[in-house]
């Protein structure tokens, strides 16, 4: 029977209300920052008008970066995690704060500060006991705003590991799991909505209680941002980061936790960063794949699936069948890549691709031309083919190699569109006649596109030629999709940690990290 939505929030409440705390913390440390940031600068520019207009120029200009891009800005300079989030969203925030500053000190009425100046006030107790009051409904409308931004931006933190309830968000969007990215998106939208109706009751404050209320606010803001460290005062001192994808999984995060009973304080995090962040000691534990280039740049250790939850992964095209109706030469172009790629081979490509960063397309040619299968390309007038590839290192050598493959072994032209996220994103682009094949491996078919019962994975992930066999008919029966031969490699997932930490500790298997994680509680 199908979970429904409560039942998921029932069975994820520990997690949720983790992600909430994170979320909550994220939000108000970056705000509070941007308040005793922003409302200083707002100030100083009613005060020096010919700054008013560069300053508010610079915080419009940062807003408009779009928020991946500037959370990718950060990387080099702050590393993964918080920091880089926190920096990212304080940025966000300041526009709203010093532009309703600056707006609501000068509006203030001038017979007000007239009188008072004339009552022999000073320029600080004129601030702080007509100026600031009498703005307070228009600097909360900023802070107001500003909150809500940071709300929805916040989202984007789990890229990086920094938590926040865009773990589920992004968990979903990769496993086609509505459910999840409800899980995250819903209490995303009520905490706008309950921190927009907070701050909107305050804008209401009479003149005296706003006095209380300068006061009061950035405590309320402290008090808000210590729940970030609530998460982690709780976990476990070994920190693992997955990728959004490998959380949902039941040969990923649900798997180790159901089969092997382990439990460590996790965080979401890009497969493009998480390699390095292992490296760097930001991470103790990571997911990857046994091919990845980056296991021999950063010095990291595969551990033993002694448990064998992890099925073979064997990378093949999947095509739609229409695509080969219509292009019949299109298969045996495909198949000239077929047992050419042993995992060895594999790990080399991945390597030159994601860490010597290497162009992928000149890393294909290189291996087709080393293989004898290079040839110029054709004419291409017969018609297009449109390939794609998921995130990964590999995804972007593959397509490049078919699209050479295409145009030099057919009449048709082949365009490639890579970097299509993960599987879901991918399989549905196949379905919907977005793009007319992509590599996948056979464990993802049988597991997160298939979806099988439990008996039927038990019965056929001993075998990877059972596996290829079941995906094959299943993806012909359902989808009118047809899977290719396999490719050679077998990129099966792993867990992996430094070499050095992992001979300290004694861990070379899974239930090793186990009875590690147990015996440091």
């Amino acid at each position: 029977m199908q979970q429904s939505f409560f039942d998921f929030i029932q069975q994820q409440s520990g997690k949720l209300l983790e992600q909430t705390l994170q979320h909550i913390g994220l939000t108000f440390i970056s705000l509070l920052i941007a308040v005793l940031a922003g409302v200083p600068l707002g100030i100083l520019i009613t005060r020096k008008r010919g700054w008013a207009a560069p300053v508010l120029g610079v915080a419009g200009v940062l807003q408009t970066v779009p928020s991946i891009a500037l959370l990718g800005f950060m990387i080099p300079l702050l590393g993964i995690g918080p920091q880089p989030a926190i920096v990212a969203l304080f940025l966000y925030g300041l526009l709203p704060i010093i532009r309703n500053t600056y707006t609501g000190i000068k509006e203030v009425d001038p017979a007000v500060t007239a009188a008072a100046t004339g009552m022999g006030m000073s320029r600080r107790q004129l601030l702080y006991k007509i100026q600031l009051p009498l703005a307070m409904p228009v600097l909360l409308a900023g802070i107001r705003t500003a909150t809500v931004i940071n709300v929805g931006v916040a989202t984007l933190a789990a890229y990086i590991a920094a938590g926040g309830l865009g773990e589920f968000i992004f968990g979903g969007i990769a496993l086609n799991n509505t459910h999840m990215i409800l899980a995250g998106a819903i209490p995303a939208a009520l905490l706008a909505i309950l921190f927009d109706g907070l701050l909107s009751l305050l804008q209401r404050i009479q003149l005296r209680k706003a006095r209380t209320t300068l006061y009061v606010l950035p405590l309320l803001l402290l008090l808000l941002s210590s729940f970030y460290l609530l998460p982690a005062a709780a976990g476990g001192p070994l920190l693992a980061g997955f990728t959004p994808e490998f959380m949902g999984r039941q040969d990923g995060y649900l798997g180790l936790k159901s089969v092997y009973g382990l439990r460590l304080r996790t965080v979401v995090i890009n497969d493009m960063i998480m390699y390095k962040a292992a490296y760097e000691k930001k991470l103790d534990v990571i997911s990857g794949s046994s091919t990845d280039g980056r296991v021999k740049a950063f010095d990291l250790v595969v551990l033993d699936d002694d448990k064998h939850i992890f099925p073979p992964y064997y990378a093949a095209p999947i095509v739609r069948q229409a695509t080969l109706d219509k292009y019949p030469e299109l298969a045996p172009a495909l198949n000239r890549l077929s047992g050419t790629i042993n995992d060895s081979i594999m790990t080399e490509l991945n390597y030159r691709v994601d860490y010597l960063k290497q162009d992928p397309a000149a890393v294909a040619k290189d291996f087709l031309v080393s293989k004898g299968l290079w040839q110029p390309p054709r004419s291409g007038a017969k018609g297009v083919v449109r390939i794609g590839s998921k995130i990964f290192g590999d995804g972007y050598i593959l397509a490049n190699m078919y699209k050479m493959l295409v145009e030099g072994y057919t009449e048709l032209r082949a365009v490639t569109r890579t970097g299509l996220g993960g599987t879901k994103i991918c399989f549905d682009a196949l379905v919907n006649d977005q793009i007319d094949l992509y590599p996948e491996y056979t464990g993802t078919g049988l597991l997160v596109i298939l979806q099988e019962p439990r008996p039927v994975i038990d019965s056929l992930i001993g075998d990877p030629q059972q596996v290829y066999a079941h995906v094959q008919r299943a993806f012909a029966t359902r989808y009118g999709i047809r899977w290719l031969p396999p490719i050679g490699f077998n990129n099966t997932y792993a867990l992996m940690m430094r070499k050095q930490q992992a001979s300290e500790l004694h861990i070379k298997s899974i239930s090793d990290l186990v009875n590690a994680t147990r015996a440091q509680r």
